[in-house]
């Protein structure tokens, strides 16, 4: 089933490519309406409040891509993954409270995040990657917006050591390899570069994105 769309936003976000290079911020304001939301993946925006409280539209330069046919799964990450069952879409609002309640510098995930992705998730646009114990307790996962061949990862969150990266995997393995799907990951983080995360420009990554959006989802059509 495709996914729904929520109409238009009533605000018009800009083109990043009009943007200095190495401004991570674009602009500030609007809001995080679903219709708005879609509209600013779509443009290679995501948001994320600043310092200040105001909400801030990002579009990292460099930017942090996972090209899917270079991921990194270590020999140990692979055995560990045997303790986990990975599943999709099973706790959404679960996953996403979690990588919220996790400590971290500049969190960002409001109550209002939580309502609009998780309205976003109704429509059938963001998804969430679960990994239980063997108890059945969630212990890791990640969410993020697909968009046609885009999902864009959000956060991730773990309880016990490579449930996170299992998760990760599990992301992977549901996406596919190769053509021009693209998983974006914001910045290149030490944690994803082990796994293969690069940084690109800008340019390039819009580039990427307009060749993605022509492509059908996959999580969407499960």
């Amino acid at each position: 089933m495709s996914p729904r769309e929520p109409g238009p936003s009533v605000w018009d976000l800009p083109d990043p490519r009009e943007a200095e290079p190495f401004e991570d911020v674009v602009c500030v304001g609007a809001d995080l309406s679903p219709s708005t939301l879609l509209q600013a993946y779509r443009r290679g925006l995501f948001p994320m409040h600043l310092d200040e409280g105001l909400l801030g539209w990002w579009s990292p330069d460099p930017r942090g891509i996972l090209p899917l046919g270079s991921l990194r799964v270590s020999k140990s990450l692979r055995s560990s993954m045997r303790r986990f069952e990975i599943t999709i879409d099973r706790d959404f609002a679960g996953v996403m409270r979690a990588c919220a309640e996790t400590p971290r510098d500049h969190g960002w995930i409001t109550e209002e995040f939580i309502d609009s992705y998780c309205a976003l998730h109704e429509m059938g646009w963001t998804h969430s990657v679960e990994a239980w114990d063997h108890d059945g307790r969630l212990v890791g996962g990640l969410y993020g917006i697909e968009i046609g061949g885009l999902f864009a990862g959000e956060s991730m969150f773990h309880l016990e050591r490579d449930a996170s990266k299992a998760a990760l995997v599990g992301l992977v393995d549901a996406l596919g390899v190769g053509g021009t799907r693209l998983l974006d990951v914001q910045w290149a983080t030490d944690h994803l570069v082990s796994m293969g995360a690069i940084e690109i420009r800008r340019d390039t990554y819009l580039d990427l994105l307009a060749s993605a959006l022509e492509r059908p989802p996959v999580l969407s059509a499960r």
